[in-house]
Formats: structure tokens, C-alpha cells, sequence
């Protein structure tokens, strides 16, 4: 079944479909490849206007548990392991979509058949979506937060079955199937929280200008570019995976320093296995990025 159109139904998007064939899928091991490279995303930190509504949101929507609080910032994840920090930071301003900030932060399960009962839970909760597609190397469910911040829901297919021209992966955007995937194998039992080894799979980046953080990620973090579309947006990652850092500039082009009084991303860590202390660095539009020596053992 693939979409042919979303439908409005009382201010959320429900799946219309029509029947088709399904693609075979292989489940994946609950610790994803993209985990394995040398640098990955590791946590994300937001600033928030009202940070006890958006932990409810990632709690009841995305489906991260409260791991801990301090003061007035919210620590959420899986298990023990924290994957988003939400500030509560009364004085900010909303965040200016066409400013330099976060795109969206990506949630990857660690299966198909995780994504099909997210699915299956936000089609019968009404969840609203702002999109939802396959990128060849992928299958992804976008969402927006109550402060306007871009959330990405997503499996990976088995990194054995993408495709690579030398260096460059074949990534698309084309209609999420979304029959198949609500049919996968073992997603009978109903959504209740994200399953042990989600993770923030990669960071989405609004920038000034793609190729300069292009060769800023490529300088401070030693990314390699795996993919690029037009000279407005860059996909870059180690270790082979399809990325973990996008950076695009299709809202933001020519935006200089993000505000730091602004909602939105106020950090990205990310663990790096060549780290032997923790750093922090800014990228040229104000993005603060800290790195962190990767867990041995």
C-alpha cells in the first residue's frame, strides 16, 4: 500500500492508501549500525519555552521516559540512556524558522517492525505529521513539536542492501509504503515507548550556507560527505553510515548567527571514539556542538 495523499482529519494527517506490493525486510539488532561508527550523535539539548509541555509531547508522542530531572531541565530516553535535554528557559523568544538552528532531531528504532507499531499507535491516536517517506536507505515519519522543533521518526533498512557509488550513498525522497510497513512481521504488539537502543540517529542542521558547513564538519569532526543536492543541503557521516549530521540551508540561506536568546537546539553532542577529553565547539552560525570521548568496554 502507498500513499497516494494525507488527509486533514481534525488537525492531523491520517493515511489514505491504496494496495500494492510489500518490500521484504531484515530486522535489525537492537544496537543500529549507525551506533558502530567512529563519530555518532549521542544527545541533544533544546531550550523551551515551556519545558514540562514538551517533555509531555516527547514522552506521550515520541515515546522517550523521563530519566531525570535538575533544576529546571528534563533529561529523557530509553532505559538509563539519555538522548534529550530539555531547558527550561523562560526568556527566550520563539525560534526563527528561516534563522540558523536545528532542522529536526532523528529518532532512529531499531527496527522496521518498531516504526510499523509507532505508525500504528499515531494512526489511531490521530498524531498530526508534517510528512512521511522513503529514502531508499530509510523509512521516516516527520513530526513538529509545540515550540516548532522538527522531529524525525525513522528504521533503517539493512545498511547491507544500500547502495554506494564510490563514496556517494543513493538516498531519495519518494511515498512512505505505508500498508507494508504497518504489515511487517512482529509489529503486533501495540506501542507502549521506545524500545531499548533508539538513538538519535543523525542531527539536521539549518545553516547559512551548505558548503561551509560542508568543510566545517569536515575540519572539526572529520565527517566525510556521503550525499548532496543542488549546493543547498549536505549529508555527511563516518563509518559508512548514510549520515549523521544534514545541514541545509532551503529556509535559511544566507543566515548569519543564530540568536541566543532564540527556543530551539541549544547543544548536540557527539561521541567520538578518537576523543580523549570533552570539548565544545560552535559551528560558524552559532550551533554549539560538544564531543565526548565514545563509552569503551
Amino acid at each position: 500500500m502507498a500513499i497516494t495523499r494525507r488527509e486533514l482529519v481534525g488537525g492531523s494527517i491520517a493515511f489514505v492508501a491504496t494496495a500494492g506490493t510489500a518490500r521484504a525486510e531484515t530486522r535489525m539488532e537492537n544496537t543500529s549500525f549507525a551506533a558502530t561508527a567512529p563519530v555518532h550523535v549521542s544527545k541533544v539539548g533544546i531550550k523551551a519555552k515551556d519545558a514540562d509541555t514538551l517533555a509531555k509531547y516527547y514522552q506521550e508522542v515520541v515515546g522517550l521516559r523521563e530519566i531525570s530531572r535538575k533544576g529546571q531541565s528534563v533529561t529523557l530516553g530509553t532505559g538509563e540512556t539519555p538522548l534529550l535535554e530539555i531547558e527550561q528557559a523562560d526568556a527566550v523568544r520563539a525560534d526563527d524558522p528561516h534563522s540558523a538552528g536545528l532542522y529536526h532531531t532523528a529518532f532512529l528504532l531499531p527496527a522496521r517492525a518498531d516504526l510499523a507499531r509507532w505508525a500504528k499507535r499515531a494512526i489511531e491516536k490521530r498524531t498530526p505529521i508534517v510528512g512521511a517517506s522513503d529514502h531508499l536507505v530509510s523509512e521516516a515519519i516527520y513530526l513538529t513539536d509545540p515550540e516548532g522543533n522538527g522531529i524525525e521518526i525513522y528504521a533503517d533498512r539493512p545498511h547491507e542492501s544500500w547502495t554506494w557509488n564510490g563514496s556517494s550513498v543513493a538516498m531519495g525522497t519518494e511515498a512512505l509504503n505505508v500498508g507494508s510497513l504497518v504489515a511487517e512481521p512482529g509489529s503486533e504488539t501495540p506501542w507502549s515507548s521506545a524500545p531499548y537502543g533508539t538513538m538519535v540517529g543523525h542531527l539536521h542542521l539549518r545553516v547559512g550556507n551548505a558548503k561551509d558547513a560542508e568543510a566545517w564538519w569536515h575540519k572539526e569532526l572529520g565527517l566525510e560527505t556521503v550525499a548532496g543536492f543542488g549546493g543547498s543541503a549536505v549529508f555527511m557521516s563516518t563509518g559508512g553510515y548514510h549520515h549523521h549530521v544534514a545541514a541545509n540551508s532551503w529556509q535559511s540561506r544566507g543566515a548569519g548567527r543564530r540568536d541566543n536568546d532564540r527556543s530551539g537546539l541549544a547543544w548536540a553532542e557527539f561521541s567520538s571514539a578518537t576523543a580523549n577529553d570533552e570539548r565544545e565547539i560552535v559551528d560558524p552560525w552559532g550551533n554549539v556542538i560538544r564531543i565526548v570521548p565514545a563509552k569503551r568496554g
